[in-house]
């Protein structure tokens, strides 16, 4: 039995009936109807009232991006620090930038990823990071769809550690007033950065509540060598130790993975989100991309944050995250251009219970309309392969996220703002 999102959204919001006219879906021109938040029909013509209507001629309809690893806020700290490996990157650069950032960068920052991802086609992502409201707030106010982690992190002073405990609580206390768009998720940092008795008491909550789980796992060869040396464990098997691998696991990165390490991931049906644009940058090491599909691994993609990747293009990780696997297995059918667009969009959504990723009557509406007269979706012989391997974000004419517009003509409301402000506190960051 698969997952469920826990019941506690109350919140609903209001979508207004858009009809989108002679789009290009797969090898047909239809036109789409949405009603409210769903796609109510998908045929060659469509007749009826409609508040809006969208000429989709020139356009391919696909399903959005789903982002299942994400540090939103940290668009903000883009470049700060280059050519270093992971653990000097952590301890010596980013977390005392982070120790600069107030709540209102977080929301600033927060916004302007949002709004990367919004202009590259992505419409949910999986955050990790400090004053999880703040992420919140900029959630509701740009439409997309996010599961925001309250965060566990014990490497940090006592007063910082206390003050995470009381986010997380306020953040708990408020979920029934959050939009049906937004969900939570228990965000213990890694297995190097969080204690056994946090872990086990963060696998308990998760069981009670219904949570899903999102935690960095094996992403470097040092993590694995300390926990086996600690535990006398790979890291996989220590967090099935701990009871923390379950269909509700969401484990980010987890390069460095042994046979036994996959065979667990795979009976205990934890998702991995596929980091290739980070992995390579830090020099992680290589994701095991077809031994995990090929055991029945569910493997979705993330980001990671800006400071190690340095976008949020979901193009890019699709783009890469092939290339990687094909490098990983030196063989170029390691994977193929369909699998790969699978893995950014309805793997994603099926791991966070969302009734979408996919481009079918009754589905919620996530969709985008792909400019095909875009240089680089030229020639049309196979436009999934285009869209892995020659797109990138100004493809992305319209995104639709709940049934809501939320780009149209690459225009986002608000961009200039947001960028403007981003910019203003970047420079604070120096």
């Amino acid at each position: 039995m698969s997952w469920q999102r826990p019941g506690f959204k109350l919140k609903k919001e209001v979508c207004m009936s858009i009809k989108i006219e002679q789009v290009q879906f797969q090898n047909n021109i239809v036109d789409v109807a949405i009603q409210g938040n769903r796609i109510a029909r998908i045929a060659p013509q469509l007749s009826g009232e409609f508040e809006q209507t969208i000429d989709g001629r020139g356009k391919l309809l696909t399903a959005a991006f789903y982002n299942t690893h994400c540090h939103a806020a940290m668009t903000l700290l883009r470049g700060i620090a280059d050519n270093l490996e992971l653990f000097d990157w952590l301890n010596n650069y980013i977390w005392p930038a982070e120790a600069k950032l107030t709540r209102e960068a977080v929301y600033i920052g927060s916004k302007l990823a949002i709004l990367e991802m919004i202009k590259s086609g992505t419409v949910f992502f999986n955050d990790m990071y400090f004053m999880p409201q703040e992420t919140v707030r900029a959630v509701e106010e740009m439409g997309v769809r996010a599961a925001i982690g309250m965060i566990a992190i014990d490497t940090t002073t006592a007063d910082k550690r206390a003050q995470y405990a009381r986010d997380c609580q306020e953040l708990w206390e408020k979920r029934r007033d959050f939009s049906d768009r937004i969900q939570l998720t228990l965000a213990p940092h890694a297995i190097y950065t969080v204690g056994e008795k946090a872990l086990r008491n963060i696998a308990e909550r998760a069981a009670s509540d219904n949570l899903i789980i999102h935690t960095h796992l094996a992403e470097t060869l040092r993590e694995v060598e300390e926990c086996q040396a600690l535990h006398h464990l790979s890291p996989v098997a220590y967090l099935d130790k701990l009871n923390l691998l379950n269909e509700r696991t969401l484990a980010a990165h987890a390069v460095h993975l042994s046979d036994e390490d996959i065979e667990l991931l795979k009976a205990k049906k934890v998702t991995v989100a596929y980091n290739p644009c980070s992995n390579y940058k830090l020099s992680s090491g290589r994701f095991r991309f077809r031994s995990l599909a090929d055991r029945g691994v569910r493997i979705t993609f993330g980001t990671d944050g800006c400071a190690s990747n340095d976008n949020l293009s979901m193009f890019d990780e699709m783009k890469f995250g092939s290339l990687g696997a094909k490098n990983e297995q030196n063989s170029s059918t390691a994977c193929s251009a369909g699998e790969i667009l699978q893995c950014a969009s309805q793997h994603g959504a099926e791991a966070f219970g969302i009734d979408a990723g996919v481009i079918a009557e009754g589905k919620l509406a996530d969709m985008l309309l792909i400019d095909l007269d875009v240089p680089c979706m030229v020639a049309d012989h196979d436009l999934v392969s285009n869209l892995v391997y020659a797109a990138d974000s100004s493809c992305v004419d319209t995104v639709i996220c709940n049934g809501r517009i939320l780009m149209q003509n690459r225009i986002v409301p608000g961009e200039k703002e947001i960028i403007a402000q981003a910019r203003k506190l970047c420079r604070t960051l120096r």
